[in-house]
């Protein structure tokens, strides 16, 4: 039988690489969740300067969803954040927020070769960016 302190000294080294391993790749290494925005106008490959959804139910509801299965685990669960990213409750309301939301959602934040989040361009559609920020703006605060 192998001495027990070699032992824990062999898992405590493994549990750490693994701790290490996950905080480096932990914004890269979430596959995102498809949004069905089957209800909404398409609004083509050019990206729009502002929310053409802004107050629409139906974008509003699939925003919610959306965000839960591709915001929440950063941004927290009702954008409530809990410290990892920033708390996008706090975002400016309407056409003044909307260049800040879509530089990040579209090419994310990379600082000194880290990702702090990841681009969604490509990943996510227009429809359920701006369906996201629909819903963002229903829970904002100041």
């Amino acid at each position: 039988m192998k001495h027990p302190l070699r032992l824990l000294s062999l898992a405590l080294a493994a549990a750490g690489a693994l701790v290490v391993m996950g905080a480096a790749s932990a914004h890269g290494d979430v596959v995102p969740q498809p949004v069905d925005t089957g209800n909404l106008k398409k609004l083509g490959a050019t990206w729009l300067d502002s929310n053409p959804y802004r107050g629409n139910a139906d974008a509003i509801h699939i925003g919610k969803a959306a965000f839960a299965q591709n915001c929440a685990r950063c941004h927290g669960i009702d954008a409530v954040s809990g410290g990892i990213a920033p708390d996008l409750r706090k975002l400016p309301l309407q056409d003044e927020g909307d260049p800040i939301f879509q530089e990040r959602i579209r090419h994310g934040s990379v600082r000194n070769g880290v990702t702090y989040m990841p681009s969604f361009e490509g990943v996510l559609s227009q429809e359920a960016a701006w369906a996201i920020r629909s819903w963002i703006e229903t829970v904002h605060i100041d």
